[in-house]
């Protein structure tokens, strides 16, 4: 079993290296919650989610920006630096957004299926509702969240 989830994250991640980190970490976590874990399917379940949620996290790190000292930055004249600060500052916009001005669980829906990589289908499990009612509440706090910044940039 262990060599399948090692193969599984191998071809996504492309370094088997990388992959035998995530599934020691994903072994560690799913450790922390033995206790927790009622049956073989749940844990093998569990183990692949979040394989998979690391294998997002290290390709997420791998495409960040590369960090470089203020004296060796010129600023003033680097407009991709620039550009990265303003595309930071949409993005603390739209996370102060999220928190103002769309419902507790359309706020949910969007970080389960936006930041976690949930489907709707596993929202639905997991709150206990219908796929279309999910779609749909997250088809509103899109509509909510586009229509504020398209008409006022989001600087309420």
């Amino acid at each position: 079993m262990k060599e399948d989830f090692l193969t599984e994250a191998f071809v996504s991640m492309k370094d088997r290296w990388k992959a035998e980190d995530a599934l020691q970490e994903a072994f560690c976590r799913l450790w922390g919650r033995k206790y927790k874990v009622s049956s073989l399917k749940e844990a093998v379940g569990l183990l692949s989610r979040t394989v998979r949620n690391i294998e997002i996290d290290e390709f997420r790190k791998s495409r960040s920006r590369k960090t470089v000292g203020l004296d060796k930055a010129g600023l003033e004249d680097d407009s991709e630096t620039a550009m990265a600060l303003e595309r930071e500052a949409l993005f603390r916009k739209v996370e102060a957004s999220l928190d103002r001005d769309i419902t507790l669980l359309q706020k949910k829906i969007i970080q389960l299926h936006e930041y976690e990589g949930l489907s709707f289908e596993g929202i639905a499990k997991e709150l206990g509702m219908q796929p279309a009612a999910v779609r749909m509440q997250a088809s509103r706090a899109r509509k909510l969240l586009r229509d504020k910044f398209r008409n006022n940039d989001g600087t309420d």
